[in-house]
């Protein structure tokens, strides 16, 4: 993301979420919770060893082992897009506070639907700044970034100071940014972080933020590879936006598609060109 990318013009305040019941006092903005899209169904495997009797002074000892995939994977659960009144189905689970234990194992598995995303006070207890903030109104666009930073951890702990840092980073351009500039971002483990809550609009293409949700993933792509895990949760992530808010394929960009930049790196805008196509990985999905 480019340091233009948060424009200057003036904007409509947006009012802090103590008004009215229906506004965005309601919108999942600092949640902080996990919310789950939807909990994922694990496969099960058991293995069955059979003892044999002794024949003719030989023994035989027969194993045998089934796995099954689970076909009833329920839907997402998503907020609802501006207004966003009380989602009824919205599960909310309270963070463990307890010290974070760095994971080196990617958490998502393979599995055909659903997504968790991991709530904003998760990783920070700070708000936007709601009375510079834009209302999104609706969803018409997705762009895919990195942060162009080396990745030099690994882990829930590191992802969180680098969600951090990058949030600080972001205010520090000046005055008018309201928060971390993305509104998904995803760690090198396939872990899905909410960033800028989905109901005000993001600061990750210059002039163009209107209705553009912004996705990111940590890394330099210009240099590294994105990890198989990252590419995976991105793919997912992607396409839930996708039919949530009915953005077609056409809509779905990298910011170098946009705008002159590098963002997000030759590497994942590779990936970009090839899983958007009729036998990619997110066409497939969608």
């Amino acid at each position: 993301m480019d340091a233009h990318d948060q424009t200057a013009t003036p904007v409509t305040p947006f009012t802090p979420p103590t008004a009215h019941a229906g506004d965005d006092a309601a919108a999942p903005r600092a949640s902080g919770k996990l919310f789950s899209l939807p909990p994922i169904t694990a496969v099960t495997r058991r293995t069955l060893l059979k003892g044999g009797a002794l024949l003719g002074g030989m023994a035989f000892l027969q194993g045998c082992g089934g796995s099954r995939l689970a076909d009833n994977f329920p839907q997402p659960v998503w907020p609802d897009q501006e207004p966003l009144p009380e989602p009824p189905k919205m599960n909310y689970t309270v963070p463990n506070r307890q010290p974070v234990i760095a994971q080196q194992t990617p958490q998502p598995q393979a599995q055909p639907t659903g997504i968790q995303v991991i709530g904003r006070s998760a990783w920070t207890r700070e708000q936007p700044k709601w009375n510079l903030s834009k209302r999104m109104n609706g969803v018409q666009r997705i762009t895919v970034h990195h942060d162009a930073l080396e990745i030099d951890g690994r882990g829930q702990s590191w992802a969180i100071a680098r969600l951090n840092k990058i949030r600080r980073a972001h205010l520090q351009r000046g005055s008018t940014w309201v928060d971390i500039g993305y509104h998904y971002i995803i760690d090198p483990d396939g872990r899905v972080w909410e960033g800028r809550p989905i109901n005000i609009e993001g600061a990750h293409v210059a002039s163009t933020n209107d209705h553009n949700v912004g996705v990111m993933c940590m890394g330099n792509f210009e240099r590294d590879r994105p990890t198989q895990a990252q590419l995976y949760s991105l793919d997912m992530m992607l396409a839930e936006l996708m039919r949530r808010y009915r953005v077609p394929m056409s809509r779905v960009a990298t910011h170098q598609e946009l705008k002159p930049t590098e963002c997000p790196g030759n590497n994942l805008q590779s990936y970009m060109r090839q899983t958007r196509s009729n036998r990619g990985r997110l066409a497939s999905l969608t």
